[in-house]
């Protein structure tokens, strides 16, 4: 997301060789008349809706497409878009009926099929989509998705399309709140050239989204542009978005305050004591659905052996939170006493006592734990983050500091910086991680299940460490079956407990979405999941 990557300056160089002028200067900011230059991190995955579960991807489907539902970018509420109605009578039987009137960019119409088959994509194993997760409430997924073996169906046996623009979703147990989850991107709808030609869709997507991607140069910028004949509510008020490529938001930064982008969605800490100096008021601090974890590798013995929630427990306790989100993130961090956010507020399940004792800084007991559990495997804890984006240097720094000095022992932490955000993550992917590492959780959709079940619910799609309770499982299960959304929200905070009584990840801090924009750009805003409201954002 920050900072000149060797491809951003040879790009910048070409430009000036051939004097113009999409690198800065005039009225560009960045990019041409009337079009955004934001701040960007390649993808780790195809931007296929089904296959993208991290930020910078979704940024672009943000953009891209839209789904049944869209989340209100001030409230977070779950509102229809392409929905007219959803009917149900017993939370376990949905009739889908779409409005009239959407087509692609390509043109083609968007029908009851095109969700169909999206999802019936999204789902199947062959197709190895990172959040085929989210169809597993859906009748036929054991079909299609097995844990062990091949798949027995092509399709889900809990869809039906039942005319152009209705279709049906049988569910294999109650989920009340399922209709809140549909404005996730994985439920998009896709068109047939998505099918038919592939690996061209790939190279340049095509939505039903306010913008269109015109061209896209892996390591460098994508540049998107405003689909004219969008006929959705919501449509793009500037000419287009040029996301551009950082790998040190520092970088990025500096090319904010010079006038050579326009926007920079997330302030790097080293800077945050001099922002409001150089930005004023288009500097934006505001709350989001985020949490900061370190999450473990229960893939790896070590950390699964007798005794290792008091281990990590006690490495909670020597982390002084509150320290670091003062001086390291100056407050745009608050520390973190459960694994929600406060965004949700406490009718929603949000609860900032749940963690307890387990989360106040106590170097004499974080000692003791670590020792009565057979101390730190390996005898060093290494902490892995990737160092492009994030400011994350600074504060694993700042947490192995505080470990060392609770824990006595100046080696008894480190951190193990990996280059980039793609690297990382496949190192993630392939359970390459030998220690804690780092794990932020962006919410899908301001649901508590949503910041519980896909993180920590067994072979969960964002359950990178591997950890599995067959309590927390069935208390979930129980909860999305609860049509009292009251109680499903208590049994959630019930498997909650269990995440805390293992201590599964290590909550950090809730943070606060950070931006700021140049005096080329008005109507910046963040949505409560920290991403900006492209469409909204108009050029001066």
């Amino acid at each position: 997301m920050r900072g000149a990557t060797r491809a951003t300056w040879m790009a910048c160089a070409l430009a000036v060789a051939l004097a113009a002028t999409a690198c800065g200067g005039g009225d560009s900011g960045g990019g041409a008349a009337g079009v955004v230059s934001s701040s960007w991190g390649d993808p780790h995955n195809p931007l296929e809706p089904s296959n993208t579960n991290e930020v910078q991807g979704g940024k672009v489907l943000d953009m891209l497409f839209r789904g049944l539902k869209r989340y209100d970018p001030k409230t977070g509420e779950a509102k229809d878009m392409l929905a007219e109605k959803i009917d149900t009578a017993d939370s376990r039987s949905f009739t889908v009926t779409i409005k009239d009137g959407w087509t692609f960019s390509n043109g083609e119409k968007v029908t009851a099929k095109s969700f169909v088959d999206a999802w019936n994509y999204g789902a199947h194993l062959k197709n190895n989509q990172r959040n085929a997760y989210f169809f597993g409430y859906i009748e036929g997924y054991d079909k299609v998705h097995p844990e062990k073996g091949e798949a027995t169906a092509e399709t889900l046996s809990g869809l039906r399309v039942k005319d152009q623009r209705t279709f049906t979703v049988k569910l294999t147990q109650k989920f009340s709140t399922w209709p809140e989850t549909l404005g996730y991107a994985a439920f998009a709808p896709l068109p047939r050239a998505f099918f038919d030609d592939h690996d061209a869709w790939l190279a340049k997507p095509v939505g039903n989204g306010p913008y269109t991607v015109d061209s896209y140069v892996k390591g460098s910028r994508m540049s998107m542009r405003k689909w004219e004949r969008y006929p959705g509510p919501d449509k793009a008020r500037n000419g287009g978005v040029d996301l551009t490529v950082y790998t040190d938001n520092n970088t990025a930064y500096t090319d904010l305050t010079a006038g050579n982008l326009d926007l920079l969605d997330d302030v790097p800490a080293s800077q945050l004591k001099n922002v409001r100096a150089d930005l004023g008021d288009r500097y934006i601090n505001t709350p989001a659905g985020i949490v900061q974890t370190l999450a473990f590798p229960y893939y790896d013995e070590r950390w699964n052996a007798d005794g290792m929630e008091k281990v990590r427990t006690g490495l909670s306790m020597a982390i002084n939170r509150q320290q670091i989100t003062d001086t390291i993130f100056q407050k745009t961090r608050t520390p973190a006493h459960d694994w929600t956010s406060p965004v949700l507020r406490q009718e929603g399940g949000f609860d900032d006592t749940l963690c307890g004792k387990a989360c106040d800084f106590d170097p004499a007991r974080a000692k003791k734990l670590v020792a009565e559990g057979g101390g730190i495997p390996g005898g060093t804890l290494r902490i892995t983050f990737n160092a492009d984006t994030g400011s994350h240097r600074e504060w694993v720094d700042a947490v192995c500091n505080s470990i060392n000095n609770a824990l006595g022992n100046d080696r008894a932490c480190t951190g193990a910086p990996v280059g980039t955000f793609a690297d990382y993550r496949s190192q993630i992917v392939d359970r390459k991680m030998a220690g804690p590492f780092r794990a932020g959780w962006q919410m899908d959709y301001p649901l508590i299940q949503n910041f519980l079940q896909p993180l920590y619910y067994t072979n969960a799609s964002s359950n990178d460490g591997k950890w599995s309770s067959e309590k927390f499982d069935k208390l979930v299960d129980e909860a999305n079956a609860e049509s009292d959304p009251a109680k499903a929200v208590g049994k959630f905070r019930e498997a909650e407990k269990v995440v805390r009584d293992e201590m599964a990840a290590i909550p950090l801090w809730y943070q606060n979405g950070s931006a700021g924009y140049s005096d080329r750009i008005s109507n910046v805003a963040l949505n409560p999941f920290s991403v900006p409201v492209y469409n909204e954002i108009t050029v001066n």
